[in-house]
């Protein structure tokens, strides 16, 4: 009789919990994170994407109780990692380190088809990079108002050293043309530093490179900065305007950004999970300082919102890219 009772009780327990039970497998967050997590950057160790994934990952390890593992997949301007992440199963344990590529690439490649918010899952922003208009100090202008006129007036176009078509300065440099009505040549380069070098030597007469690409050259005095992208100016070069206070209401949005997606379908809970850790680290004081010492800005959002981040930004370069007539080639 007994018996009976425990058994028809136990029945009876575990039948309500059957629902509760259900409901936390389907939400597929019980036990989240029970392995490393894999943080994947598209390009080598030492570059921008690679230094705010190491700083999230260490953070994050620490946050989440769990090695958080960054792994280098360089190749195919960021292609190769974008790839892995896309098909990888959407648990969580697989994220990308992304940036502004992620809504420019499917525009500028053939072979990069991949839709920014229907192939990954958003789950926060992380920083701002803007990127600086310097011109060589030989140029005399005096603001960017002057330096648009005379460029105007000039019989040959000024040049503009940039570092390829998937740039965000080469892309932010395209914007300026269409605003400002300027023809510039665009002189392509390997990289930043060379780019830089032959500014400030006066065989080219501006570029567009990120902040602190540019300090070197402007301490220096061969560098003149008219204007940053962004909505703020940057604290490394304060007396800078920002292109919206200096006259180019299109450049507000021109800078480049990095952030954090999933594969499409991971659980909303474990995506919220992530979200509210990362933004929570990335408020630290001495995380907002090491960024900021990149001439970087910290900005997150929640899932949602890098969401609507995401197709603002896939529809607006998709515009400029189209009206460009841009491609470039992963070879």
């Amino acid at each position: 009789m007994h018996t009976l009772k425990r058994r028809s009780f136990l029945a009876c327990a575990i039948g309500a919990m059957l629902p509760f039970l259900a409901a936390h497998a389907q939400n597929g967050d019980a036990g989240y994170p029970s392995k490393p997590i894999e943080l994947l950057v598209g390009f080598a160790p030492g570059g921008s994407t690679d230094f705010i994934a190491r700083l999230l990952a260490q953070n994050l390890s620490k946050a989440l109780g769990t090695p958080v593992i960054v792994a280098n997949r360089p190749g195919a301007d960021g292609l190769i990692a974008t790839t892995t992440v896309a098909h990888a199963k959407p648990n969580g344990y697989t994220l990308l380190v992304t940036s502004m590529a992620l809504t420019t690439n499917p525009y500028l490649y053939n072979d990069n088809k991949f839709n920014p918010t229907k192939d990954f899952t958003p789950i926060t922003m992380l920083i701002d990079v803007p990127n600086v208009l310097v011109v060589n100090s030989n140029v005399h202008a005096e603001n960017l108002k002057s330096f648009l006129e005379a460029a105007r007036k000039r019989p040959r176009p000024l040049t503009m050293a940039t570092t390829g078509k998937a740039a965000p300065g080469y892309l932010a440099t395209e914007i300026l043309k269409q605003a400002s009505k300027v023809p510039f040549e665009i002189i392509s380069y390997k990289g930043s530093g060379p780019a830089l070098l032959n500014v400030m030597a006066g065989h080219v007469d501006a570029s567009m490179p990120t902040i602190v690409a540019s300090l070197p050259g402007l301490k220096s005095g061969k560098l003149q900065a008219l204007a940053v992208t962004g909505l703020e100016r940057s604290p490394l070069i304060p007396d800078a305007p920002t292109f919206g206070e200096a006259g180019v209401a299109e450049l507000r949005t021109g800078s480049g950004w990095y952030g954090l997606v999933g594969p499409a379908g991971i659980p909303a809970p474990i995506v919220e999970k992530l979200s509210t850790e990362v933004r929570k680290i990335m408020a630290q004081p001495e995380v907002r300082k090491a960024v900021l010492a990149q001439g970087a800005t910290p900005h997150t959002t929640t899932s949602s919102g890098m969401r609507e981040f995401l197709d603002q930004q896939y529809s607006y370069w998709g515009k400029i890219i189209k009206e460009a007539g841009l491609q470039a080639s992963s070879q």
